[in-house]
């Protein structure tokens, strides 16, 4: 069975421990809980260890020992990646301050993942990015398809049948 590459972006470890929104947290732990039984390689990338650094360091040292609890593969950076970013925000996909978005995005893409997880609404998990992301994707010709979705849609469905 082939396994479903996954992009863990940097929301989905923040709302584990988002003790001001319950019901997100709840859904990401149990999202979490399940990974070990699951059929999801996790994909992260140096944007996202970029962004927890960027937090305090009690909140980084907390998120760094979430993330050693699972087998991570790290992205790292290549041309194809920013030249892939800068072409969201030049085609204003996502808005100048949504570079960090772009490049989560750009990661996943030029990676050949199958889903970008993120618990943004705004910039990422919905359909309306999605559509638009994977038109300029199309046009760069990335021809896979790249689903933006919340951890309670991973829970919600089951992926491998879809």
């Amino acid at each position: 069975m082939k396994h479903l590459k996954l992009y863990l972006e940097t929301s989905t470890w923040n709302f584990y421990y988002a003790d001001d929104a319950p019901e997100k947290q709840a859904v990401t732990r149990a999202f979490f809980e399940s990974l070990p039984n699951s059929p999801y390689d996790l994909y992260i990338s140096e944007v996202v260890l970029e962004e927890i650094d960027n937090a305090s360091t009690a909140k980084a040292t907390q998120l760094r020992k979430l993330m050693a609890q699972f087998p991570l593969t790290m992205l790292v950076w290549e041309t194809d990646v920013q030249e892939l970013a800068t072409k969201y925000l030049t085609h204003q996909v996502l808005p100048p301050k949504a570079r960090r978005d772009a490049q989560h995005v750009a990661f996943a893409t030029v990676n050949e993942l199958d889903y970008l997880i993120s618990w943004n609404l705004r910039h990422l998990a919905n359909i309306h990015r999605t559509q638009k992301i994977n038109a300029i994707n199309l046009l760069n010709g990335y021809t896979k398809p790249l689903q933006l979705i919340t951890p309670m849609e991973v829970q919600s469905y089951d992926l491998d049948n879809r």
